[in-house]
């Protein structure tokens, strides 16, 4: 190939790759290879890629895309961190009480390698709520906010969260609205809310430790946890064989928990058509 038109390839491929949608497949393909290659790894393995990915993140970001990383600043990354985790806290233990209250659930302890399962679940899942949310609230809701507005935005990062869940343990077409519902549009609403990463990350990761530390399969899979859970009545109580996230209770749960941060995001200035989208972007240092 000549050196012109070679020039001229690199070129272009340059300039797709810094559009929004190029630098957000870009992004999911590092981050998402980086997690296949450490997810199921031994001992701290999966931690160490999580943190890989948040690097390859962080690259992307600001050598491909252009864009500053504030969702993802050290400063305050603690709190926003443990506030997330008390809010996904919150929301499970009153969904899993209210199951339980209305004859859906009962729980007997488990008794075994307490300190096994705890590290275990904490590791899995920390791992998980990072990668995941890299994917759909970083690079994901980011780019099409970019592109069509937070709202849409919104929209489809939730849709397509319910759908990459469908291919789970258990799934049917309703735990995909479900997850679609309680899990794309919540933790949707709470990043345009407090706009970090971190504070989805704590609430995605206390809301799927807690279920797997008492027992409850987390979107179809069964890990270990401390307690037994029994399961009694209509999948439509209980989620059935997927777990509590297919239950109507979490689903309404979840909308009342969004619908107060996406007034909050609104009154702070933080929904944005495409066009604030953009000026957000070059007026950040």
């Amino acid at each position: 190939m000549e050196p012109t038109k070679e020039l001229t390839k690199r070129g272009r491929l340059g300039h797709l790759t810094r559009t929004p949608l190029g630098w957000m497949l870009t992004g999911m393909a590092a981050v998402a290879l980086i997690s296949a290659l450490t997810a199921t790894g031994p001992g701290p393995v999966p931690l160490l890629g999580a943190a890989a990915a948040i690097a390859a993140y962080a690259v992307v970001m600001r050598r491909v895309a252009h864009r500053p990383t504030l969702e993802i600043a050290r400063p305050g990354a603690a709190r926003e961190t443990l506030r997330g985790a008390a809010a996904g806290l919150g929301f499970i233990l009153l969904s899993a009480l209210l199951i339980t209250t209305l004859g859906g659930y009962s729980f007997s302890w488990a008794g075994d390698g307490v300190v096994s399962v705890i590290w275990t679940a904490v590791v899995t899942q920390a791992a998980a709520a990072i990668t995941e949310e890299l994917l759909f609230r970083g690079l994901a809701l980011q780019a099409l906010e970019h592109l069509w507005g937070s709202r849409t935005a919104l929209a489809i990062t939730s849709l397509f969260f319910g759908v990459a869940h469908l291919g789970a343990e258990g799934a049917t077409l309703w735990s995909g609205v479900a997850i679609a519902v309680e899990a794309g549009l919540l933790l949707g609403a709470a990043f345009l809310w407090r706009r970090s990463i971190w504070f989805v990350v704590g609430l995605h990761f206390a809301w799927n430790t807690t279920e797997q530390l008492l027992g409850i399969p987390v979107s179809g899979h069964a890990p270990d946890g401390l307690f037994t859970v029994g399961v009694h009545g209509s999948a439509l109580l209980t989620g059935g064989a997927f777990g509590l996230e297919g239950s109507l209770v979490p689903v309404l749960v979840g909308v009342a928990l969004a619908v107060p941060m996406l007034v909050l995001a609104r009154r702070a200035g933080r929904l944005r058509n495409r066009h604030e989208a953009r000026a957000a972007d070059m007026d950040r240092p």
